[in-house]
């Protein structure tokens, strides 16, 4: 029988979702909405393929091309998302089977804890360790693509080795007993039973690790450079957040340089759309297949 309490909770449960959804609706209309006179202006497939972003030229027209930047954020993105998934899965696999619990206690709020700290911290100390030792290793500059899918992957290892403790600790518990019986070691156990069945949890890490990279602005933009050029592994870049956080200050309000920023806001809004549907949509056809 359903108490006033049950009803209650239901009530506010629907509603927190209703609103999540409708915070949602509102930031793309208003993202397009404030995206659609440099739409109609400059036209979606140049504003995409274009190669040049120089909007402030006096004996020429502007120039609003994305893709560098488009190419440079999704190579960053990918390159922080490996390291911190191979970083990530390791320690959560060491924490879940090799640490006890009282210092897995001990451990676990000391690495979310990282989580928590400002990223222009995170790019002080990638400023004054990463591209200064990759200025001693002999490059000229030390701000490239490499430099900043590092600070990344140290910023989102928090998310990937949380998501994926959680589902590893559950799976410990669950199989110990039958693996002590049987004589298994408890390295066999966390490679041949605990890693290959935390596929779920790796995804859903990977996915969070994914949005949070691509979203990141200050501590990208302190170590790459912020070069509009077509991205190399040792070379400057620039991503759309940087581009963003630059030039959104000195754009005037209701210019096309203005409304051209909203229009790489919402490029950046509808990929990490698209990353996060296509994760989904990986994770229930690995469902239906029985793989997680």
């Amino acid at each position: 029988m359903t108490t006033v309490k049950d009803a209650l909770w239901r009530w506010l449960l629907t509603a927190g979702a209703l609103l999540s959804v409708g915070l949602l609706l509102f930031l793309v209309v208003f993202m397009v909405n404030q995206s659609l006179p440099a739409l109609r202006a400059i036209g979606l497939e140049k504003l995409l393929l274009g190669t040049e972003w120089r909007p402030v030229i006096y004996d020429e027209a502007p120039q609003y091309g994305l893709f560098p930047m488009l190419l440079s954020t999704v190579y960053v993105s990918a390159l922080a998302v490996l390291f911190s998934l191979v970083l990530g899965v390791g320690c959560a696999l060491f924490l879940a089977c090799a640490v006890g619990d009282r210092l897995r206690a001990f451990l676990i709020p000391s690495i979310d804890l990282l989580a928590g700290i400002p990223s222009v911290v995170y790019g002080f100390v990638g400023l004054y360790v990463v591209v200064r030792t990759m200025e001693r290793m002999g490059r000229a500059a030390g701000e490239s693509i490499l430099a900043g899918s590092i600070v990344l992957a140290v910023m989102i290892l928090p998310y990937m080795i949380s998501t994926c403790l959680h589902t590893m600790v559950q799976l410990r518990h669950g199989w110990q007993d039958a693996s002590d019986a049987l004589g298994v070691s408890r390295w066999y156990m966390a490679a041949e039973l605990v890693l290959p069945a935390s596929k779920k949890g790796i995804l859903v890490g990977t996915a969070l690790a994914a949005g949070r990279a691509m979203g990141e602005t200050m501590a990208v933009m302190m170590v790459m450079g912020n070069a509009v050029l077509r991205p190399t592994l040792l070379g400057k870049g620039e991503t759309i957040s940087a581009l963003i956080a630059l030039e959104m200050g000195t754009a005037e309000v209701g210019s096309l340089h203005f409304s051209a920023l909203y229009a790489a806001g919402l490029c950046l809004l509808v990929l990490l759309l698209m990353i996060n549907l296509a994760f989904s949509l990986l994770r229930r056809k690995l469902d239906r297949e029985g793989v997680l």
